[in-house]
């Protein structure tokens, strides 16, 4: 299986690639999709093309995308949702299934605390992916999400296996 990650956002929305195999995760590559200041639409297109094309270079399999949080500024938190839009039309268009994951939940997963802190979550993405050269503090983000998207994704598949061999 192969998982992309995205962490949106509209200025930076950092996106990583693992491979799985069963327990075993690896580093396939990461990086951040930019866009510049401007009128939203071309901010908008710019993060859509840029991430159709890590789509089409790393040909994941599944993606997950990590829920917006609301936050006092409403046109900051909109702006940020249409960017999340993008994060999951990208995938979606590519016929990907795309999982959603809670702040907390890709913390929990990936440090073992829900309220753990970005220096916390770089430390176990490197930890969990030894060598791993880190575009930036989103593509980190986003390459927590993928882990928490695998053990997901692993632990779905094992209890799948394990209802299939109890009805057999």
């Amino acid at each position: 299986m192969r998982v992309l990650g995205i962490d949106p956002g509209l200025r930076n929305m950092g996106w990583g690639v693992i491979d799985v195999d069963g327990p075993r995760i690896s580093h396939v590559a990461n990086g951040i999709c930019k866009s510049e200041k401007g009128e939203l639409a071309g901010r908008l297109l710019v993060l859509f093309d840029q991430l159709c094309q890590v789509v089409t270079d790393y040909q994941p399999t599944t993606a997950a995308v990590e829920q917006t949080f609301v936050n006092r500024d409403g046109a900051g938190t909109l702006k940020l949702g249409q960017a999340r839009g993008i994060a999951m039309l990208v995938p979606a268009r590519a016929g990907l299934s795309v999982g959603e994951y809670a702040p907390n939940a890709v913390k929990k997963a990936v440090v073992g605390a829900g309220h753990a802190d970005k220096k916390q979550v770089d430390h176990m993405v490197r930890l969990q992916l030894p060598g791993v050269q880190i575009a930036g503090a989103d593509a980190a983000d986003a390459l927590a999400i993928a882990i928490c998207h695998a053990h997901h994704a692993t632990s779905a598949g094992h209890l799948a296996a394990a209802l299939k061999k109890a009805m057999a």
